[in-house]
């Protein structure tokens, strides 16, 4: 029997204790599963696409999971994923929006290449409302991000907002 391989991607900008958990799980389905770290042309991301790399190797480290590694793509996520030989693709739902926009991407991904299955997986009851941009839109408001992120994600957010000023100050 093959290697089942799986992608879970995104921005992570920045990456959220809801997106640990959702690595955690995943890891667990798959005999080796792909972090994805992508560029969105509709986000305007606060760290780089090298940073977000750098963060998410880090995070991912620190979870011990020797079948989880890090990579960047800037492509089709099905290209990518036949590129890396993947079959699965892992996707977090925290809420029914998310499931509604997830479930449109996962037909049209199944349209593009049906030898890839599309597996969501329900956040933490705990870590459902976490989403990245409301962590950065916290943190740009000068509130405490720390039940959201891991310290060093933490720290990482708030030298950027130190950086380029919160917007409470303006």
């Amino acid at each position: 029997m093959s290697e089942r391989i799986g992608i879970y991607p995104g921005t992570f900008d920045p990456i959220t204790l809801g997106h640990a958990d959702i690595i955690r799980r995943g890891a667990k389905l798959v005999d080796r599963l792909i972090i994805g770290v992508t560029t969105n042309p509709s986000k305007n991301p606060m760290f780089s696409t090298e940073e977000r790399l750098a963060m998410v190797e880090r995070e991912v480290a620190g979870l011990g999971l020797a079948n989880v590694e890090v990579k960047g793509f800037n492509a089709l996520l099905v290209k990518f994923a036949k590129r890396e030989n993947a079959t699965v693709l892992v996707r977090g739902l925290r809420a029914v929006a998310d499931f509604e926009y997830e479930y449109q991407m996962a037909g049209m991904n199944q349209q593009l290449d049906d030898d890839i299955e599309t597996v969501f997986l329900m956040a933490d009851v705990s870590l459902q409302p976490i989403a990245s941009k409301l962590v950065k839109e916290i943190a740009l408001f000068g509130g405490d991000i720390t039940p959201f992120v891991s310290k060093q994600v933490c720290e990482d957010v708030v030298a950027r907002v130190e950086k380029r000023g919160q917007l409470g100050d303006y």
